[in-house]
């Protein structure tokens, strides 16, 4: 697991408040980075299938409407500039096959779930895009900000590993 992913659980996990899956592997080499699951909202369960794509690479920290190939991805000097586009995200981690019939078996149905593409930022016309195929997009830097604001403001110790360095971060940064 990427240490954005574990970020992305971190914040979803001691954050937010929500129970959570990383890391599902799944057939022919297809992954879900996190599943999530709310149970505070109105006394009624709402899913989260989170997808982190994190680059602050100049290049490619933005998620772009670019089309997305297979045949592309497949090629050596194309692959980050395919991982980068919104299609990479709504045609190979949330509607590959694989992944759904993953997803059946943790009671995520379609419909019943929300899909999340968690970003270090965006083109403009990415909002748009991502509404028109049923996904929300979460800003990294945000969710940064988020942890840091819970670990300046509490006293809480966290025994993970993630979580008890981002809140020492946080601490440090307080000072400065």
């Amino acid at each position: 697991m990427e240490t954005t992913e574990k970020i992305v659980e971190a914040y979803v996990r001691y954050i937010v408040g929500w129970f959570t899956i990383p890391n599902i592997k799944c057939s022919g080499q297809f992954e879900i980075d996190l599943l999530a699951v709310d149970a505070a909202k109105n006394g009624r369960i709402h899913r989260y299938h989170i997808e982190s794509g994190i680059s602050i690479s100049g290049a490619y920290s933005l998620l772009t409407t670019k089309p997305f190939s297979d045949e592309e991805r497949k090629k050596r000097g194309k692959q980050a500039g395919q991982r980068r586009t919104l299609g990479f995200f709504t045609e190979r981690k949330f509607g590959a096959k694989q992944v759904l019939e993953k997803l059946k078996e943790y009671g995520f149905e379609p419909g019943n779930y929300t899909k999340v593409v968690v970003s270090w930022d965006w083109n403009a016309d990415v909002p748009a895009a991502a509404k028109d195929a049923g996904v929300e997009l979460w800003s990294f830097q945000e969710i940064l900000q988020k942890i840091a604001e819970k670990c300046r403001s509490d006293r809480t110790y966290f025994t993970d590993d993630t979580m008890r360095t981002l809140q020492l971060m946080a601490k440090v940064t307080k000072r400065a």
